[in-house]
Formats: C-alpha cells, structure tokens, sequence
C-alpha cells in the first residue's frame, strides 16, 4: 500500500517566501526554488509531503475539492471565496490559524483631486474599481454609501486615472504603488493577513500527518 502524501497549496511571492519559515519549523524543507523551477509540484525533504502552486485566488478552491489537503492563503481570498459560494457554512474549510505573515490591509484610494469625504456626505452614487468585490460590497453597504462596483483583475490604479471609477478598493502594503500614480488612501476597510486552510476530510483521514504541521505552525507564529 502506497504511503499517504500530504499535498500543500501555496501561491508564489509573499505568501511562499514567509511560508517557508513555518515549513521549517515543522521539519519541512522545500527543495526547489519556484521562481527557477518550472515545475508546478515542488518536492520537500520529506517524501510525504509535497508543495503545489497555484494562483492566489485558487489556494481555497484545491483545499476545498481536495487537490490540496491545506493551504495557506490571504483573508481577502477567503472572503471573497466564501461570498462566491454563499458563505462559509458551503464551502466547508476548516480555518485553525491566523498565520500573521503577508500583511497589508484593504483599502480605499482616489485621485488626489477627488473630494472623497464630500462625495460620500453628499450621498453621490460612486463608481468603484475593485477585484475584491465581496468586500467592497459589504463595506459601502454598512456605510450606506450607494455604490457601482467594476470588477478588475489588475492595475486597480488605472480606474481612476483614466476617468473609468472614482474610486479603488485595493490591498495596500507601502503605498508607494498609489504614491507613483497620484492617489490617495481614503479609508482602511480591514487588516489583511494569511490564513491557514484546511480540507476538514483530509483532517480525519491524514490526521497524523497534518497535526504535527499545525502544532508547528501553531507555535511559531504564538
């Protein structure tokens, strides 16, 4: 009988680079680069478990239908996951650790030269570039603030520039991306961080394999 493989999704980038220190914690060493590799499933030091990569965006999803058994992946992306499915309760990933690596927060940014406080007194229907729609929605709604929102998946900053929005709901790490396009943050909406998730199936069946991990994990970002 074939030993049972414990599969984890992460994304590349940030969350991969601050992933890496937990891995280690928990005995995992991950033996190849993925900015050199071209391989889109990544060996660890240990035959029972393996990396995969994927979009940030598909980190819940592998979790969700078993491609992965966990991964780990921003707030904004289970939020918005959650939404797409009709909540939490329907998509089912169990969610044990705030892992407090990538953070930034999600934002509102205009035009230097847009009054935004005005706007939103004066009850104005703003137009709202965002790929975090869910959130967005959400946000204006609790305010009252009537919004049409414009779902991008890219160079947010464009929307304003161009005339197309008024207004942008973005994750902001430094604000120097918003600095260089002559835009202003407005309003924090909420504190972003990674999340580890978990396949609640793989959690009975892998279950020695994965508690070790989260202890690990657990105790490392204590």
């Amino acid at each position: 009988m074939s030993q049972a493989k414990l599969t984890l999704a992460l994304s590349k980038g940030r969350i991969f680079e601050e992933t890496l220190p937990l891995l280690r914690a928990a005995g995992i060493e991950v033996l190849e680069d993925p900015e050199k590799s071209r391989k889109l499933i990544l060996p660890t030091n240990r035959a029972d478990v393996q990396v995969v990569l994927v979009r940030a965006s598909d980190v819940p999803t592998y979790v969700q239908y078993g491609g992965a058994d966990l991964g780990v992946c921003g707030k904004d992306t289970l939020i918005e996951h959650e939404a797409e499915w009709g909540g939490a309760g329907s998509v089912g990933l169990y969610q044990p650790l705030d892992l407090k690596i990538a953070k930034c927060r999600m934002s509102v940014a205009v035009r230097a030269d847009f009054d935004y406080a005005n706007a939103v007194r004066q009850g104005a229907r703003l137009k709202v570039a965002t790929k975090y729609v869910a959130i967005a929605r959400e946000f204006f709604a609790s305010k009252g603030v009537h919004v049409d929102l414009i779902k991008l998946y890219g160079s947010m900053e464009l929307a304003p520039l161009t005339g197309m929005a008024d207004a942008i709901v973005d994750l902001v790490s430094t604000g120097n991306t918003l600095k260089a396009n002559h835009l202003v943050e407005v309003e924090p909406i909420m504190e972003i961080s990674s999340r580890l998730v978990v396949n609640p199936a793989a959690l009975k069946v892998k279950r020695e394999l994965i508690r070790p991990i989260l202890d690990a994990f657990a105790q490392a970002t204590a």
